[in-house]
């Protein structure tokens, strides 16, 4: 089991990566070691990387390798995330796919064959840095579906492209797509569950308490919202073709006022505790290290408490209460059920018939059984392999 988190830099937040101050990093990364973290997850910018279509930036690629060395030096791994894309409400696109060179950054082929060089050229540099995990193709690529319109076929090829370039890269290590809870809930969203639980080394998940306004919804403490994870990672696994496919909790985080500050902490050893619960979880990941500088403005005002740590690096009661659940003896035993679900993804949503189903079992024995698609009911070599010996119809 891995624990750690995704790295949001004290000094400047992403904005960092325009003028690298290693000491600063090393100082953000000593503090977030000394929590008993083992990785982080980090997030070069993309148009730093790739200004023009035919350019590389080498200065740029070397502050990468050289952040993934400072971690080292504090004894934390490093998933490298690309084409960023999305994040925190901000999107970061080169100017050379918009504005006069509006360019779809899925379905266009220049685009698509200049991600890929900047894949393998992010990909080989670091292939042998001992500390590195691998890369995600980008943070939560389908926020940006609104404004490069998509189908679903388009979104599995521009993963496959991608992934393969990935791998002709850097064979040794594993690589992964991301995707925001969008996959899981919105019926006709092109990236689909099956995308996320089939293409890449592992399923990642993002289960945000405000989607489907959960926590809202049920009270920051209720049993849906601190078991939401939980739920998710089964959900994933219910779509993956692999039985033994591990899931990857890869952000998860108490935002206010969706989770108060004072629930934070409650809700994060609750929600893990839930978590370490589960079969064929590979590691959790928080959102994020440190809290925004409010010096900088325009964010969500969820976005500037967020850390772990404050902005000047002091620990939260929340980065206690994450950590000490990480510590806790993993207890998997969850018995052999699993509730059918049909597959409508709407459904499967914060709201939905087959969630709440799924929630009152989750309440009543204090965890939610696994979940099998309603296609797979007679497959006795998918319900072996993960351990189902009894299925149990929505009612």
């Amino acid at each position: 089991m891995r624990f750690g988190v995704n790295y949001t830099p004290s000094r400047g937040w992403f904005h960092h990566w325009l003028d690298l101050d290693p000491a600063s990093v090393r100082k953000d990364f000593d503090q977030i070691s000394a929590l008993g973290l083992d990785h982080v997850r980090i997030f070069p910018l993309w148009p730093l990387l790739q200004p023009h279509r035919g350019l590389i930036r080498r200065a740029a690629v070397d502050d990468v390798l050289r952040v993934v060395d400072v971690a080292g030096e504090a004894g934390l791994d490093v998933q490298v995330d690309l084409l960023q894309g999305h994040l925190s409400s901000f999107d970061f696109y080169p100017v050379w796919v918009r504005t006069w060179h509006e360019r779809n950054i899925f379905t266009d082929p220049d685009v698509v064959a200049a991600q890929a060089e900047l894949v393998r050229t992010v990909a080989a540099a670091l292939a042998d840095r001992p500390n590195l995990l691998g890369l995600t193709l980008g943070n939560e690529p389908n926020n940006l579906v609104a404004h490069n319109p998509v189908t679903a076929d388009e979104v599995d090829a521009w993963l496959d492209t991608l992934l393969a370039a990935c791998a002709e890269a850097d064979p040794g290590h594993p690589h992964v797509h991301s995707a925001y809870d969008a996959t899981w809930y919105t019926d006709d969203h092109p990236f689909t569950p099956r995308a996320s639980a089939t293409k890449g080394a592992l399923t990642t998940v993002h289960p945000w308490v405000f989607s489907g306004d959960c926590a809202r919804r049920y009270g920051p403490l209720s049993v849906e919202t601190t078991q939401l994870a939980a739920y998710v990672v089964e959900l994933a696994k219910a779509y993956a073709d692999d039985p033994g496919r591990q899931v990857w909790v890869q952000e998860i985080g108490a935002p206010e006022p969706h989770i108060p500050a004072g629930d934070a902490a409650a809700f994060a050893t609750r929600a893990l505790r839930a978590l370490l619960a589960r079969p064929g979880l590979w590691g959790v990941t928080w959102w994020c290290s440190h809290d925004v500088d409010r010096g900088l403005m325009d964010f969500p005002e969820l976005e500037y408490t967020l850390g772990l740590l404050t902005n000047d690096g002091r620990p939260k009661p929340v980065a206690h209460a994450y950590t000490a659940a990480a510590r806790e003896e993993r207890a998997v035993g969850l018995g052999g059920d699993a509730l059918v679900f049909g597959g409508v993804r709407s459904e499967s949503a914060p709201g939905g018939s087959f969630f709440e189903a799924w929630m009152a079992r989750a309440a009543a024995a204090g965890h939610g059984p696994a979940i099998v698609l309603a296609s797979r009911v007679d497959d006795a070599a998918h319900l072996a392999g993960r351990g189902i010996t009894n299925v149990l119809e929505l009612s």
